[in-house]
């Protein structure tokens, strides 16, 4: 089974995750280090989408300029919130994993294992 995971090293829980990957058999990882490589507005629209989420749902509020634009207002869009996100990819809230049975972001770390 193939597996991204969209990680930030600096974080334990997508350590933690990209751990849980690393152990389960036969599954082969690719490890995309969002801040450096960030996702494409049209590829975090279907992430959210397959993993059953909303957009603000998967904003990155904590250590993150969410709240200063205006992103955790009520009347932020969801496409307001996509377009900051592809434009500063530190508001996306990690890790965010994808394999052929779906997509979850994965806070806690076990969440991994519904789509493995």
């Amino acid at each position: 089974m193939k597996a991204t995971i969209w990680h930030n090293p600096n974080c334990g829980t997508s350590r933690k995750t990209l751990a849980l990957l690393e152990e389960a058999p036969g599954v082969d990882v690719t490890v995309v280090e969002y801040l450096k490589n960030p996702p494409s507005r049209d590829k975090l629209e279907q992430l959210y989408r397959d993993a059953g989420i909303t957009p603000r749902e998967g904003l990155r509020t904590r250590g993150s300029p969410a709240e200063e634009l205006g992103l955790t207002d009520e009347s932020a869009t969801a496409d307001q919130i996509l377009d900051a996100m592809a434009a500063d990819p530190i508001l996306i809230e990690r890790p965010l994993v994808e394999t052929d049975k779906g997509v979850r972001l994965c806070r806690p770390q076990e969440k991994v294992q519904e789509i493995l």
